[in-house]
């Protein structure tokens, strides 16, 4: 496999499993890069831009990186909380009246960031043109009546979360949240991530095919599990639980490689970037990255400040968020106790560990049925961990 890129000195491991991702974990294209304390140590890319395709992976290359989007989104109402232009404990409908209809009038803020809001799912999921457009998914969250007390459970809201983040943002600053990302965090930090990618974007070619790709065959040994549990297959495999419910709110699901669904912005599952910008936002949300930090010290301390942990309702896995952000635990390994990120069902994968000073960001065009600890962004997570330890020994 011929692979680009550079790493600095002592950070050999990571370019080692990055390279194993392709030989043995059957990666068609992808990238990862790693920031510490502000610097890129880790830049690295491989293989093709489109799964199906020949075409080399560039450094520029970007992909859709699914559910990772929404720790990128989920700085939007934390820098607004860190402003002082909303209220994390306000409820809902203070921002948006129509969200108090069937029983949500007392649904604050903090519940759809700590997936504790119970409404998973749509009674009446909506079409991939209706997704495009940005009023259709609120209003149908607006019409929705929990299905679970809000604030008694958590339950991942695979959707349904990006509708009700955006309608807020768009309910205080009058932009959606790709704007605002665009305005407030690509720009300055000259990201090439974008949550509605733009017409020239599309034309220049930027971002490659996506596509499943099969699982390998787990390895003889002790390993990640690469199989889920039965009880997850299950629940996957049952139209009418809450999980396939859940991750139905658009059905048929939107064609990702589509121009117009790229175009769109969806919070919970469209954005697309590099590797690179996804660590480089990362870093930047704990600390200076050439002059620009977004987060203060007590907006990190609460973005990954426990709010929900156990089982999960939707996922049927033990998970645990903070506000906006999955943080370590066995459903989503990452570096430490103190990290916080957020992986994208099948691969793509961006963190941050304050303690650590490193912020990690991996995206790929082949997707598997992982939807919170992907092997090969796993591989690539124990390889930094495994470099930070020999630098302390």
């Amino acid at each position: 496999m011929d692979v680009n890129g550079t790493v600095a000195e002592g950070f050999e491991p990571v370019r080692d499993a990055f390279v194993r991702n392709f030989e043995a974990l059957g990666d068609r294209g992808a990238a990862v890069a790693v920031y510490r304390d502000g610097r890129r140590v880790v830049d690295l890319w491989g293989g093709t831009r489109d799964v199906d395709g020949s075409a080399p992976w560039q450094r520029g290359t970007a992909q859709v990186m699914r559910s990772a989007t929404k720790g990128v989104a989920a700085a939007v109402p934390l820098l607004l909380h860190q402003r002082g232009e909303l209220d994390l404990d306000a409820p809902v409908g203070e921002y948006w009246p129509e969200f108090k209809a069937r029983g949500k009038d007392r649904v604050l803020v903090r519940q759809v960031l700590n997936h504790r809001a119970g409404l998973p799912l749509l009674d009446h999921p909506i079409t991939p043109t209706d997704a495009l457009d940005p009023r259709r998914g609120p209003e149908e969250v607006a019409a929705q009546a929990p299905v679970w007390e809000p604030g008694t459970d958590h339950g991942y809201h695979a959707l349904t979360y990006g509708w009700m983040l955006d309608e807020l943002v768009r309910r205080v600053t009058g932009q959606g949240t790709g704007e605002w990302i665009a305005a407030e965090i690509a720009g300055p930090l000259g990201l090439d991530l974008w949550l509605g990618l733009p017409q020239a974007e599309e034309a220049a070619g930027r971002t490659g095919r996506v596509g499943r790709i099969e699982d390998p065959e787990p390895a003889p040994g002790p390993g990640l599990r690469v199989r889920p549990k039965r009880s997850v297959t299950k629940a996957y495999d049952d139209p009418d639980s809450l999980t396939r419910r859940a991750f139905a709110a658009i059905t048929p699901f939107p064609d990702q490689n589509d121009p117009a669904y790229r175009a769109a912005a969806l919070p919970a599952t469209n954005g697309i970037a590099t590797a690179d910008a996804l660590a480089r936002f990362y870093a930047a949300l704990i600390g200076e990255v050439d002059g620009i930090r977004l987060f203060d010290p007590a907006t990190v301390a609460a973005a990954r400040a426990e709010e929900s942990a156990g089982p999960d309702r939707v996922l049927v896995v033990n998970t645990r968020f903070g506000l906006g952000y999955m943080l370590h635990g066995s459903a989503s390994p990452l570096l430490g106790p103190g990290s916080f990120g957020h992986p994208g069902r099948g691969g793509a994968l961006g963190f941050a560990d304050p303690e650590a000073g490193v912020a990690l960001g991996y995206v790929t065009n082949g997707f598997r049925k992982s939807v919170t600890a992907d092997p090969r962004a796993q591989a690539l997570v124990r390889a930094v961990r495994g470099v930070l330890e020999q630098v302390t020994r």
